[in-house]
């Protein structure tokens, strides 16, 4: 007789009716089977309910801190046949790594005799004795001291030095001016500015060493004061690198093969060489390993965020995303080896048997309708691209054809520069922002504020490309001015007038909860699929490169 494992979940809902699906899901970029979404559902149902642990997901507005959570399915069929899931949250919940009927991740560094509680208790420690250092007022004193004498010493040389020059004009005015006199005298009085000279070189280099004489003993002082901190911070350093090593160590993957891999080993190939904080946490992981461990065959995959969405990444409360490129793409797909997936759509050219449109042409530019789907320049793996495709139109062309690009998935008019001259001419008026570029689009909830201008910085997510972060400590400037047009059927009509251009700016923008709240419909990486995305660039005015005459052009949206 099979024993049923804990963390084996039976459907609630009959699925008596419903076909398995054939492959396995490509989780990086996925539509959730029917089956996912059902096991999705029962989960939330349980979060909604009653728990008997608590974290906070920001839903209920505590007063703690929220922190929002992503969750996972594994549709499985067990030994004796039966078709159910598993369920994984990623990183750590209710501040543990194990809870309830979740299966447990692939390495517990919780446990409290384990060796990362234990470093971990002692970086406290340490943290906790290099604040104290840094409040101590000595310490303090002696830092100023160093910089306050630095700066001195930079401003009397400054000053010297400004003298100096002033000193060689009046000396050479002065040699000058006696030349009309006697050889004898003019010797005489040569000899002296000469002395001058010396005199002066020889006080800007005893200013040099008296200062550099007083800052030594001040560093040295400094020194002193700080070695202790200096030393628990060189210690601090080293136990972070052996925990960090120690916990790679620990972590090894199956597949559906049986292989298995260590972390380091499968990270040992990939551009960052080293495997990225809290690899292995995330939830897709965490699922397969345990479905190879304990016999359970995989069907589906479906992953949602639920709770508050974080400051900077966008995570919806019940949307479903793929697992991130940075992190689990290495690992999954060596676990995946084994399994029959689904084929992965990004490999599928989304251009071949669509045309784009000439809007207008000279001898000199173009302009065209880009179909959605339909790559700006190539990518890694499919060349077929507005690039491509003018290149062969204009096989005379000089210039390098694209002076800027739209997303794959947005629509609309783009700017083709069939010579170098044209090309160089529009390059400059789009890095002084004269060219005025308008988008619509069609939001997928309704927008209260009529106008406005939304600013916030952007730059890449490193660990899920090519999700850009809203991030002021190191994203660049993003600024986007709105207009509404009409709310129907709750949507969102809207027009976007951007006032910089980064990649995924209006997407974002539009979805981040600091913006509008309210993802483009159809946007698959802020928001949820649809039969695409609706956004548009529909309107383009600019100074012609050739003859400067002001020209405007128009398409409208085809939604």
């Amino acid at each position: 007789m099979t024993t049923r494992n804990p963390c084996f979940i039976p459907f609630k809902k009959s699925i008596a009716s419903l076909k398995l699906p054939t492959k396995f899901t490509f989780p990086f970029y996925y539509k959730p089977d029917e089956l996912g979404e059902i096991a999705c559902q029962e989960l939330q149902e349980y979060l909604s309910g009653d728990l008997d642990w608590k974290h906070n997901f920001g839903i209920a507005k505590e007063e703690s801190l929220a922190i929002g959570k992503m969750f996972g399915v594994l549709v499985v069929e067990n030994e004796a046949k039966e078709i159910g899931y598993i369920t994984a949250f990623s990183g750590k919940m209710a501040g543990v790594n194990t809870l309830g009927n979740f299966v447990p991740p692939i390495y517990d560094m919780l446990t409290n005799d384990g060796f990362f509680l234990k470093g971990q208790a002692e970086l406290t420690e340490i943290n906790k004795r290099v604040r104290d250092l840094n409040a101590c007022e000595n310490i303090k004193v002696a830092e100023e001291e160093v910089i306050n004498e630095t700066n001195l010493y930079k401003s009397e040389v400054k000053e010297l030095r400004a003298k100096m020059v002033v000193d060689k004009i009046l000396r050479k005015q002065k040699r000058t001016e006696a030349k009309d006199l006697s050889p004898d005298k003019y010797e005489q009085i040569n000899e002296q500015l000469n002395k001058d000279s010396i005199v002066q070189k020889n006080k800007l280099k005893y200013l040099h060493r008296f200062w550099e004489e007083r800052i030594e003993k001040s560093k040295q002082k400094e020194k002193d004061l700080t070695a202790e901190r200096t030393h628990l911070k060189e210690k601090r350093k080293s136990l972070s690198a052996i925990l960090q090593k120690g916990l790679f160590d620990e972590y090894h993957f199956l597949n559906a093969d049986g292989k298995k891999r260590s972390l380091l080993s499968i990270f040992k190939d990939t551009p960052q060489g080293i495997p990225p904080a809290a690899a292995g946490e995330c939830a897709a992981p965490k699922l397969l390993q345990f479905a190879f461990l304990n016999n359970l065959k995989p069907i589906a995959l479906a992953e949602f965020w639920w709770g508050e969405s974080p400051k900077s990444a966008i995570r919806k409360h019940k949307h479903y995303y793929a697992a991130c490129q940075g992190k689990c793409y290495p690992i999954l797909t060596h676990m995946l080896q084994g399994l029959e997936v689904d084929e992965n759509p990004l490999l599928i050219n989304p251009a071949e048997g669509k045309t784009i449109e000439i809007v207008y042409e000279d001898e000199h530019l173009a302009i065209i309708n880009k179909p959605n789907e339909f790559l700006s320049v190539p990518g890694k793996t499919i060349k077929d691209c507005v690039f491509s495709r003018m290149k062969t139109k204009y096989p005379n062309a000089t210039g390098p054809l694209i002076v800027h690009r739209l997303d794959m998935s947005t629509s609309g008019i783009m700017l083709i520069a069939k010579t170098k001259e044209a090309h160089d001419n529009l390059q400059q008026q789009f890095i002084k922002r004269s060219i005025r570029k308008r988008y619509v689009a069609l939001l997928d909830g309704i927008v209260k504020e009529p106008i406005g201008i939304i600013d916030l910085p952007l730059r890449v997510d490193l660990d899920d490309r090519p999700r850009q972060l809203v991030c002021y400590e190191h994203g660049k400037s993003a600024r986007t001015k709105y207009e509404i047009l009409k709310i129907e059927k709750g949507k969102t009509r809207i027009h976007f007038y951007p006032i910089t251009g980064r990649t995924h700016q209006l997407r974002v923008h539009a979805s981040h909860f600091k913006g509008l709240n309210t993802a483009i419909l159809g946007d698959d990486l802020y928001g949820s699929k649809s039969n695409r995305l609706h956004l548009h660039a529909e309107f383009i005015e600019f100074m012609h490169p050739i003859t400067n005459d002001l020209v405007k052009f128009s398409v409208e949206a085809g939604f």
